[in-house]
């Protein structure tokens, strides 16, 4: 049953949020991390999570870390990864946990979070499933800044100005950043990053943000051109000698556009917008153990319903 619970979080001896939901039964079960979206809380809908968790009996902690992203104590602060590491913490603590089985999940804000965490902290998880993430704050501010839809303006508030005027925001959005980071998690963890082909048009994100991880964390050979990049982000497709060989029937009605895997990440580009296919990023962390090789096989058909992300 789905709680509101709080757990002691190190880095300042606060006591903060989150919502908890125990698997059933005493044997040890996976856990799965599911994080808000940017502009939202621990008291946002998480019942895409629970939903999934209780398909597939695992545990599920939803926290704060921190709240809404123009909080210059959240947006992927050191306060947030010390938060997350101690929600995991909390869970192994209370409950009878798999260790091999501990997974992260989130889009769009949580999505950004998620890249974050796998680079940060990339013995934590078994994998990590990330859906439209933000992987580059600083450029972040000026796609949003171009396109007025307020976001520049929560970037800001959180790295103290803006980062193309002040050196000192600069070096706070290049903290907050996951491609920052990821080098350090190259092989060390696996991930999974997804995206609708419409994203920055019908959403907030601009697909080059999902694309540029990939390639942080990718063999030089499977990486994307940034020719490619501005291509796919201008136009909405995918172009010609990128496109995919087949699809996925996890995805369902929503056609695999692109798919390319390398090292221990892998990158799809879907029909869609700003969204998030939760049944589908469970059906894939469900097929990942540590200690095995990543299982990149296509899913199995499933009833694949888009959310769209909230802002």
């Amino acid at each position: 049953m789905l709680k509101k619970i709080e757990y002691f979080c190190k880095v300042d001896g606060s006591m903060q949020p989150a919502m908890c939901q125990p698997a059933a039964g005493e044997e040890p079960r996976p856990l799965m991390v599911a994080l808000h979206t940017w502009s939202f809380t621990v008291d946002a809908d998480c019942s895409m999570y629970t939903s999934v968790a209780e398909k597939y009996n695992w545990h599920m902690i939803f926290p704060h870390f921190r709240g809404q992203n123009w909080l210059p104590e959240a947006c992927g602060s050191d306060l947030v990864v010390s938060d997350l590491e101690d929600a995991v913490a909390y869970m192994c603590s209370t409950y009878n946990v798999d260790p091999s089985r501990i997974y992260l999940v989130g889009g769009s804000g949580g999505g950004h979070c998620s890249l974050l965490m796998a680079a940060r902290r990339p013995d934590l998880w078994t994998a990590v499933s990330a859906w439209c993430p933000i992987s580059d704050v600083a450029l972040w501010h000026k796609q949003s800044s171009v396109r007025r839809n307020g976001y520049a303006n929560h970037i800001s508030n959180a790295c103290g100005g803006d980062p193309a005027l002040s050196a000192s925001a600069n070096m706070s959005a290049r903290l907050r950043s996951p491609l920052t980071w990821l080098p350090n998690a190259v092989d060390k963890v696996t991930v999974d990053i997804s995206t609708g082909i419409h994203d920055g048009h019908t959403g907030s994100v601009p697909i080059g943000q999902a694309v540029r991880a990939f390639n942080a964390l990718a063999e030089e050979k499977d990486r994307i051109s940034e020719e490619d990049i501005a291509y796919m982000e201008e136009n909405e497709k995918v172009p010609e000698h990128l496109a995919a060989k087949e699809g996925d029937p996890a995805f369902g009605k929503y056609t695999v556009h692109f798919r390319r895997q390398s090292k221990r990440v892998r990158l799809t580009l879907f029909e869609g917008g700003h969204d998030i296919l939760p049944a589908v990023s469970a059906e894939w962390l469900n097929r990942q153990v540590s200690g095995a090789e990543p299982d990149w096989s296509t899913g199995k058909a499933i009833e694949s319903v888009a959310s769209e992300l909230s802002k």
